[in-house]
């Protein structure tokens, strides 16, 4: 049984790993800096994941797709 060949997202694969790496550091690093801080700039950190986030889930939604023919 063949798959259908699958679409390339928009990162690249070291991007990709950035990414990742990126939002595991703002996701840890932003309840210790709650905790840290005396002001809600922490809540910074939480948004910054949260963009990151949303780009690998748009990025992994491209790669499910059937390519193009």
């Amino acid at each position: 049984m063949r798959r259908a060949p699958q679409a390339t997202g928009f990162l690249t694969a070291r991007q990709r790993l950035l990414a990742w790496l990126g939002f595991v550091l703002v996701a840890c690093q932003a309840p210790i800096a709650a905790k840290v801080l005396p002001d809600d700039s922490w809540l910074f950190s939480i948004v910054v994941a949260l963009m990151v986030a949303t780009v690998i889930m748009a990025d992994d939604s491209m790669r499910r797709r059937p390519a193009a023919e």
